[in-house]
């Protein structure tokens, strides 16, 4: 039986590839405040996705309209948040908003392949417990 790393640990281990890949070119090619908007985007992508993750986790076992109220209306406000957070660290925080935004969507695509592919396995597993 294959053991499967966790998907907060996931995200973590997304969270530190992605640190190594860009600590070389944000430090010789960016600026300090680049380098803050980077991580300020990384930090609220990933807070997003882990309130994604305590959702599913939330409403995965029970009804499928609480499941469906959880998780896509969750995704609703995570969405205003995640905008309203962008705007306050760019118009009150004077962050960088090109790093700031480029940070935040890669972050984001990555972490939503992650969510999806979690929300398969759970289905996954659930439907093989149902068969036997």
């Amino acid at each position: 039986m294959k053991r499967r790393v966790s998907f907060p640990v996931q995200v973590g281990l997304v969270l530190l590839v992605a640190a190594v890949l860009l600590a070389y070119p944000l430090a010789a090619y960016g600026s300090p405040e680049i380098l803050t908007a980077v991580a300020a985007g990384a930090l609220l992508s990933t807070a997003n996705v882990l309130l994604g993750y305590a959702a599913i986790e939330y409403a995965f076992d029970r009804s499928y309209t609480t499941f469906l109220k959880a998780v896509l209306g969750g995704m609703g406000v995570r969405m205003l948040a995640l905008l309203g957070g962008l705007t306050g660290l760019i118009v009150v925080a004077h962050l960088h908003a090109v790093a700031l935004t480029v940070s935040l969507l890669g972050f984001y695509a990555v972490y939503l392949i992650l969510e999806i592919m979690f929300i398969q396995q759970k289905v996954s597993v659930k439907n093989q417990g149902q068969r036997t």
